[in-house]
C-alpha cells in the first residue's frame, strides 16, 4: 500500500537537498518522476512556491527581477544587498528577465512578496485612477 507524502514533507526534502548541494538536475528528475507516478503534477507550482518559502526560512532567497533592459552589475549588487537587508537572508540568488513591455523600472518577486516599480504598472495605475 502506497503512503501519500504530504506536500510539506516533499518540499522539506527538496529544500534540504538543495541546501546540502545535491545535483539539481537529478533532484528535478526525481521530483518530476514522483509527481507523475503519483498523479500529482497539478501540485507542481505549489511545490515550487513551498520550496522557495522553505529556502527563505533557511536563509536563501530566490529573487526574480524583471526589467526592460539588462541591468548593470552594480544595480544587481544593490538589489541583492537590499533583499538581504529586507529579508535577513544570508544568500540571494537573483534571476533577471528582460521584458521590454515593462518600459522601465523594475519588478522584484520574492517568496511571498512582490514590488512592482515598473513604468507600465505606474501607467496602469494612472489610467485606472482617472476612470473613477
Amino acid at each position: 500500500m502506497a503512503v501519500r507524502l504530504s506536500r510539506r514533507k516533499i518540499t522539506n526534502y527538496i529544500a534540504d537537498q538543495l541546501v546540502d548541494g545535491c545535483d539539481e538536475k537529478e533532484l528535478v528528475k526525481q521530483l518530476a518522476s514522483f509527481l507523475v507516478d503519483n498523479k500529482r503534477v497539478g501540485e507542481l507550482e505549489l511545490v515550487i512556491r513551498d520550496v522557495e518559502y522553505e529556502l527563505k526560512n533557511r536563509g536563501i532567497v530566490l529573487a526574480r527581477i524583471t526589467s526592460a533592459f539588462d541591468l548593470a552589475a552594480s544595480m544587481k549588487d544593490a538589489i541583492i544587498k537590499l533583499v538581504k537587508d529586507e529579508t535577513g537572508a544570508e544568500h540571494v540568488q537573483l534571476s533577471q528577465f528582460v521584458d521590454p513591455s515593462v518600459l522601465g523600472g523594475i519588478k522584484l518577486d520574492l517568496p511571498g512578496q512582490q514590488f512592482d516599480g515598473t513604468i507600465a504598472r505606474k501607467l496602469l495605475t494612472l489610467r485606472t485612477s482617472n476612470k473613477e
